[in-house]
């Protein structure tokens, strides 16, 4: 089936089962094209709280997928190719979890939502990129503060809070991947380039950017920002919504320096398809199922996070 006759197919039975699709910025352009909501983290957990449809196909990962499912229940939530897992999340079994927290029993257990649902279950707070600095500072400081499971994102906020951190030893695939001499190779070319990068990359990359943020704070800063050249240093699949915001402006990425390289892109993420999406809607294929026990303990630390705001 042609590009254009999966498409109509699609907004045909997304209207008549009153489908809403959700997509994450990493995905394919053809699938943030089609979704009804396109976000980071944070937004697609807190636009799963005030859906209404109970019909959601979730364009991402695994555990993205499982968090729509723990905040809105009552809806059937469907992942369109369930090995859209997550490098990140991996790292972090829930015995290697045990392991790390069991020293600090008076510890504040703050973790990446980037993580399953056995270790989501397991701690106090959930935290994405967006809110997790404001937090951390907002917790007790007489009690230390356990990070899992992004390293780099951990050693990023405990330094721009000051506070002490436990880390966890976990880093995603991605973002460890890009490598500051990369970068510097691209500044060479373009001295004039604003490089930006999100938090999970390594302390030499993010000491040498001149704005650190999320997904979405990097989509931000392009659209107000008065530069026109930039090396962004996340994941590729945010380029197809930096350019549909800024199209006059350049975007480059490491990989642009190496030509068989791919080290900017999640094959995760890129492996949900139009043809996953239509199974989806043509067959109710590959729903999250989670017992109400499972959803109850997690949605804990998540509504724990969404209080904040």
């Amino acid at each position: 089936m042609i590009v254009e006759d999966l498409i109509s197919k699609i907004k045909e039975l997304k209207t008549r089962k009153n489908a809403l699709i959700l997509a994450h910025y990493y995905q394919r352009p053809e699938i943030q094209d089609i979704a009804d909501f396109v976000g980071d983290s944070l937004a697609l957990a807190q636009h799963a709280v005030k859906a209404k449809s109970s019909y959601i196909i979730l364009c991402g990962v695994k555990f993205m997928a499982e968090t729509v499912k723990i905040l809105h229940p009552e809806a059937r939530v469907f992942l369109p190719n369930l090995e859209a897992g997550c490098s990140l999340a991996d790292s972090c079994d829930v015995e290697s979890y045990e392991r790390f927290i069991e020293p600090y029993p008076d510890g504040i257990k703050i973790t990446y939502i980037n993580s399953s649902v056995d270790v989501k279950i397991l701690s106090d707070i959930i935290v994405t990129s967006s809110n997790a600095k404001r937090i951390v500072e907002a917790q007790p400081i007489d009690k230390p503060i356990l990070f899992a499971p992004d390293q780099h994102l951990g050693r990023y906020i405990q330094s721009s809070t000051q506070r002490k951190m436990i880390l966890y030893p976990g880093q995603c695939h991605v973002h460890s991947q890009i490598e500051a001499q990369e970068i510097l190779k691209l500044k060479v070319q373009y001295p004039y380039a604003k490089v930006i990068v999100h938090p999970e990359c390594t302390d030499p990359v993010l000491k040498i950017a001149d704005f650190v943020g999320s997904t979405s704070a990097l989509l931000k800063y392009v659209a107000q920002s008065s530069d026109h050249v930039f090396i962004v240093g996340t994941e590729v699949g945010i380029l197809h919504q930096m350019k549909k915001i800024a199209p006059d402006k350049t975007f480059l990425t490491v990989s642009d320096n190496k030509s068989s390289c791919s080290c900017s892109e999640c094959e995760y993420m890129k492996c949900i398809s139009l043809t996953n999406v239509l199974d989806v809607l043509e067959n109710d294929k590959n729903e999250i199922i989670l017992d109400e026990e499972t959803i109850l303990k997690a949605s804990i630390p998540l509504m724990r996070m969404l209080s904040y705001g």
